[in-house]
């Protein structure tokens, strides 16, 4: 019995170390659907909040871009609220702010602009990261 209520210990042990490893994890948001932008910060939202110790980043080009723009985002209050943990960020590509005449003083604060936002993908999964596509159904 002594063996049995070990065993059975040790796996839950190992079950909570499980589900509180950090994970890094990148979000992909591509569309001008607003839902899917509350999406994103929902789900952001909740996991920096059960995994303190991951990251998080949100890779934003396409038609998301109004989503990070000052005086169009829809979700700007969730986005200040969320870009005060280091643990997540607001990424945007510069090739989507020039197709759409975006100059960075036009960004809510706190948001990086990354080069090329599928090279950032890529390289954050060569890096480990895991990806989600983040849409609205």
């Amino acid at each position: 019995m002594k063996t049995f209520i070990s065993i059975l210990f040790l796996c839950g042990s190992f079950s909570a170390w499980a589900q509180n490893k950090p994970v890094k994890i990148v979000f992909d948001i591509t569309t001008k659907d607003t839902l899917a932008h509350q999406a994103v910060l929902r789900h952001v939202t909740g996991m920096a909040a059960s995994y303190p110790q991951s990251q998080f980043e949100v890779i934003v080009y396409g038609g998301a871009i109004p989503m990070l723009i000052s005086d169009k985002s829809t979700v700007s209050k969730d986005i200040a609220k969320l870009s005060g943990n280091k643990n997540v960020a607001f990424k945007v590509c510069s090739v989507t702010m020039k197709r759409y005449n975006v100059a960075e003083k036009d960004l809510l604060q706190g948001v990086v602009v990354v080069p090329d936002a599928i090279l950032e993908i890529v390289n954050r999964q060569s890096e480990g990261w895991g990806y989600i596509k983040e849409a609205h159904n």
